[in-house]
């Protein structure tokens, strides 16, 4: 059973183990690329979600997500610190905080979605770039609400 073609490699029959191998390779490739703006991938989708969708607030980021908010809380720490982006009270319910960015973490953003376009564009023409839409499709699936539903009945 030693010889590697015959061992068995848990990916091969299991969907959660195949994303996520899939997910720490992506997650390095990604990270190599946008290591010039200091910013590792995580990083950089955060601070696209919080650009995208207009100061939203800690909740809404979090579900859309698909994390938890004391790990979102943990990711944003170094961000708030390093003064990209802050947490506002909203103007309508003082208890709900809103995720902004500063003026430096816009111009952060920029520069690392610059490094990721980059990599976007090598993981298209790497993967092709239909396959590499059906595979984003599938994926938004799988991290969908209707699919977590239908997943626990």
């Amino acid at each position: 059973m030693s010889d590697q073609n015959t061992r068995f490699e848990s990916w091969q029959v299991c969907s959660n183990s195949a994303i996520r191998r899939a997910t720490r390779q992506l997650g390095q490739l990604f990270d190599e690329v946008l290591a010039p703006s200091g910013l590792k991938g995580t990083q950089h989708t955060l601070l696209t979600q919080i650009h995208m969708s207009g100061n939203p607030s800690l909740k809404f980021l979090a579900d859309s997500m698909v994390m938890d908010l004391s790990a979102l809380g943990h990711t944003l720490k170094p961000l708030i610190r390093d003064g990209l982006v802050e947490l506002v009270p909203d103007t309508k319910d003082r208890r709900v905080k809103r995720v902004t960015l500063t003026a430096s973490g816009l111009a952060k953003w920029e520069e690392a979605h610059r490094l990721w376009q980059d990599a976007r564009q090598r993981f298209d023409q790497n993967f092709g770039p239909e396959a590499a839409q059906e595979l984003r499709n599938a994926l938004n699936l799988i991290s969908s609400d209707t699919f977590a539903d239908s997943f626990r009945q």
